[in-house]
């Protein structure tokens, strides 16, 4: 098999990150990051938008132990399309310790979707970001959710601040728990109590199954490492808000950042921003992932 040559102006992730000074909570979850490839092994999808370094799932669980972390969610990425052999391998060799969100077609199998849950997935992600994937018709998603309903299995999904408007009564109608990937995306450079983020606040004040992610402040923020004080208020805002509907990752190893690479270790040292207090913390990052992920019961 060919190598895959990574794109040109990708960002490797940190080689070396700082170890934070803030101590996740014990049993603490990453609970948004992902494995590419490696490509000899598992090969990125023909229809990609985008080629990244390999990061395999020796090198993410390391990550989890140095930052202090017990657990993992792994998305699949947009890189690997519906193949979710670099998924599977990598949470079968987690001994228990990681969960996932898978990519699937319409087409799937039932048999296909119970050698998933067997995994350890327990979502599906469906991304809307254009310039990552060709959005499919409100049927297509809708078809997919009728086959994994039955299995417990929520939906993550992705999109930009300006795609809420057009999808609110798709995320509306959606008849399982929904997770919002890194708060859906803000202009941080607009005011939190201003209408653009007080919309996503309104889909979540008045949909009880729509959970977010308070990560990325990378992507989101214009003042950037280490502290990324501009996206601080917004993700403190859901966290106070919504605090058993709330879940935090790293993201790693960071796909398609084009400006800077983020030291992890400092994206854990945001946690007590946003999440002010221990027992606010312990929920982010142990209670709400554990139910979600684990079906275990907040303590």
């Amino acid at each position: 098999m060919a190598a895959f040559q990574k794109d040109a102006d990708w960002l490797d992730f940190h080689a070396e990150p700082s170890r934070p000074r803030f101590v996740p909570p014990a049993g603490a979850v990453d609970a948004h990051c992902h494995v590419f490839g490696p490509g000899e092994v598992f090969p990125y999808a023909p229809e990609r938008k985008y080629t990244p370094c390999d990061a395999g799932k020796e090198q993410l669980f390391a990550l989890r132990d140095f930052l202090g972390f017990s657990r993992n969610v792994i998305v699949q990425a947009t890189c690997h399309g519906a193949d979710n052999r670099a998924l599977v391998d990598a949470l079968q060799s987690a001994g228990g310790l990681a969960r996932g969100v898978a990519t699937v077609r319409d087409t799937v199998s039932d048999a296909e979707l119970q050698a998933l849950h067997a995994a350890g997935v327990r979502g599906v992600r469906f991304n809307f970001v254009r310039r990552l994937v060709d959005p499919k018709p409100d049927a297509y998603y809708h078809a997919i959710i009728e086959r994994i309903a039955p299995l417990g299995w929520h939906v993550v999904v992705y999109f930009e601040a300006a795609d809420l408007d057009e999808r609110w009564d798709f995320f509306r109608s959606l008849p399982v728990t929904v997770v919002v990937d890194h708060m859906g995306r803000p202009d941080v450079s607009q005011p939190v109590d201003g209408p653009a983020f007080q919309r996503f606040v309104q889909l979540m004040d008045e949909n009880e199954n729509v959970w977010s992610k308070v990560s990325c402040p990378e992507r989101l923020s214009r003042l950037g490492p280490p502290d990324y004080a501009d996206v601080v208020p917004f993700a403190r805002h859901l966290v106070e808000r919504f605090p058993d509907r709330v879940l935090w990752g790293t993201d790693w190893p960071h796909p398609n950042m084009k400006q800077h690479m983020p030291d992890d270790g400092q994206l854990v040292d945001v946690i007590p921003h946003i999440a002010p207090t221990a027992e606010l913390q312990r929920r982010l990052l142990v209670d709400n992932p554990m139910r979600l992920y684990w079906g275990v019961a907040n303590r």
